[in-house]
């Protein structure tokens, strides 16, 4: 996740999509909607970050489903902006929710994706203070 100021609590941050050929869906993307895929390094393979062709803003991200991502769904994976994503990981257990992915670190803070009582998943994230700087 990028940004410049602190995301409002509740506001989406950020789009993932995590799938086994992330390079040829990071054409399909290009070509579609216009968006310059960045490679990202992720050591043995890289992810994408799509920026947007108007500004150079990384707006989405394109990534393979190996390693920690493995066992994401092939789907466009929205981030909403928690003020504590272990306190929201919590709740979302004690309200039927399942967690998929624990709360770790990622670039800029924490995140930890769920799956609400209705199948439905998503990602939430938590900036670290020095993120907004």
């Amino acid at each position: 996740m990028s940004g410049k100021s602190k995301k409002r609590i509740g506001s989406i941050g950020w789009l993932d999509l995590t799938v086994a050929d992330a390079s040829g869906l990071r054409d399909f993307y290009s070509d579609v909607i216009g968006w310059q895929p960045q490679a990202l390094s992720m050591g043995e393979y890289s992810d994408f970050a799509m920026l947007s062709p108007d500004d150079g803003e990384a707006v989405a991200g394109i990534c393979h489903a190996l390693g920690s991502n493995a066992d994401l769904p092939s789907q466009w994976l929205v981030y909403i902006i928690v003020e504590n994503v272990e306190q929201s990981a919590r709740r979302c257990v004690a309200n039927g929710g399942t967690l998929l992915v624990d709360p770790r670190a990622l670039a800029g803070g924490r995140f930890c994706v769920i799956e609400d009582p209705q199948g439905a998943v998503l990602a939430l994230f938590q900036e670290s203070a020095d993120a907004a700087g």
